[in-house]
């Protein structure tokens, strides 16, 4: 399975997977035209369409890519998308469009409340729900809901590579040196993330050992984390679902950095 990053909109990534048979999945597709480009470069075949909720900037692009194409769309029962023609809600297993990879469908609400992720072949498409260093913001869901959808990832083998929608690395990694200031696997990936987007380079995907390490969102047990989420809530915390609640507020703040 060979993936490619499309960069699109502001600081999106659109992901496409290709099969042995040269036919690609479209993963978000926000916009149309990075698509259209790459597909007609790579000279492959689009064989479907994935999405896993229904923002704009992830299907933006998708009432035009399914004209041209003619290709199946699937995406979240519980969300109001159009274009869906194949509506998932976690549990199935799937090969979209008949293509030669398969994937498992998994319910991980809480950005919003019908997010899906894909996870097949050691890879995680997880749209917003779970970044790089960080976690997407509740919209139309709840933290409660983010939570246990972040805590069934990290049950997932350590390798399996994590492919989200955006490129936050930089700022969600200044914001878990807040939280962890000793923190010298959080230094490392700082430092490795400024050399690769000096050059250009993306810094998705990661690999879940190392947001496991690095990624406060992901370490609610953590001794240090605990005692930064009790600081910034001003009481103790009881629980890890307690000190994830208390560090999404403390990153929903404008001024999270003073």
């Amino acid at each position: 399975m060979e993936i490619t990053a499309v960069e699109a909109l502001q600081d999106n990534y659109i992901w496409l997977i290709r099969d042995r048979r040269g036919r690609v999945a479209i993963i978000d597709p926000g916009e149309a035209e990075p698509v259209v480009k790459a597909v007609e470069e790579a000279a492959v075949a689009p064989g479907a369409i994935l999405i896993t909720h229904g923002h704009h900037d992830h299907v933006g692009g998708v009432p035009e890519l399914a004209r041209r194409y003619q290709v199946p769309v699937y995406g979240p029962a519980g969300e109001r998308i159009a274009a869906v023609t194949h509506p998932l809600r976690g549990g199935e297993r799937l090969r979209p469009g008949g293509m030669d990879v398969e994937f498992e469908v998994l319910a991980i609400p809480g950005h919003t409340c019908g997010h899906l992720a894909y996870y097949g072949h050691g890879r995680l498409f997880c749209g917003d729900t779970l970044f790089t260093a960080g976690c997407g913001r509740v919209f139309s869901s709840t933290g409660q809901r983010l939570f246990h959808s972040l805590q069934r990832i990290s049950r997932l083998p350590d390798e399996t590579e994590i492919f989200c929608a955006h490129e936050y690395t930089e700022e969600n990694l200044r914001f878990a040196r807040l939280v962890e200031p000793d923190n010298e696997a959080i230094r490392q990936r700082q430092r490795n993330a400024s050399r690769m987007r000096a050059r250009g380079a993306p810094t998705v995907p990661s690999v879940l050992a190392l947001e496991r390490a690095t990624n406060p969102f992901l370490r609610c047990c953590v001794r240090e984390v605990v005692r930064a989420a009790e600081e910034f809530a001003g009481r103790p915390l009881d629980n890890p679902e307690q000190v994830f609640l208390a560090l999404r507020r403390w990153r929903d703040r404008p001024d999270w950095t003073i």
